[in-house]
């Protein structure tokens, strides 16, 4: 029988979890919350751990780094709400083997949870290569670049950044443009919204 935690404060997820795995040669294990996940993942010794990012006492991600430090051969399966490049790559960073989203088939969850038993160190996800390019092209702006979309959030003109900067305004445009093409988008306002998405939350 394969081990399994299953950390989610919704008893629904669970069950519907528990139904899918239950011809599959798993033996489930239940938390709700952090503390209660540290206590079973330290009773049953599991072999995959599937872990929602949004528990009651703190995120899912202290869990996934803790139990990485513990293991490298426990695969870790996070379940969220979340379907965006930031928590993908987050959890990718923090040591987990698979990202899914909650909206997806429950056949998917159980493929992310093989994928973990087999390749633990091994990260997957639908819509990984889309996550990476989009932190990718926050790599490229230039430390100038993030100067401007800096004054950008703080929702000053194209006058008051040129002064601040002590450029002219049409380097200012040339700048814009520039972060506009990078971050694909064609207005400040996406350019701001672009970048804050690619701030890891770790």
């Amino acid at each position: 029988m394969t081990r399994v935690v299953i950390i989610d404060d919704h008893a629904v997820v669970r069950e519907g979890l528990k139904r899918a795995l239950s011809t599959g040669g798993f033996e489930i294990a239940e938390a709700e919350n952090i503390a209660q996940a540290r206590a079973q993942i330290a009773r049953v010794n599991p072999e995959v751990i599937v872990v929602d990012l949004n528990l009651p006492d703190g995120s899912g991600f202290e869990i996934v780094t803790w139990a990485r430090q513990l293991s490298k051969s426990l695969g870790i399966v996070v379940l969220s709400l979340h379907d965006d490049g930031v928590h993908i790559i987050a959890a990718m960073k923090a040591g987990a083997s698979s990202y899914v989203s909650k909206s997806a088939p429950l056949s998917i969850v159980v493929a992310a949870i093989t994928h973990a038993l087999a390749s633990p160190l091994s990260f997957t996800a639908l819509g990984l290569s889309k996550a990476l390019a989009q932190v990718d092209s926050q790599k490229d702006l230039t430390a100038r670049e993030y100067d401007l979309l800096a004054l950008l959030e703080m929702g000053r003109s194209t006058k008051e950044i040129s002064a601040a900067l002590f450029i002219s305004q049409a380097t200012v445009k040339t700048h814009l443009a520039s972060i506009y093409r990078k971050l694909e988008v064609n207005n400040r306002t996406a350019a701001v919204h672009a970048m804050n998405k690619t701030h890891l939350p770790l």
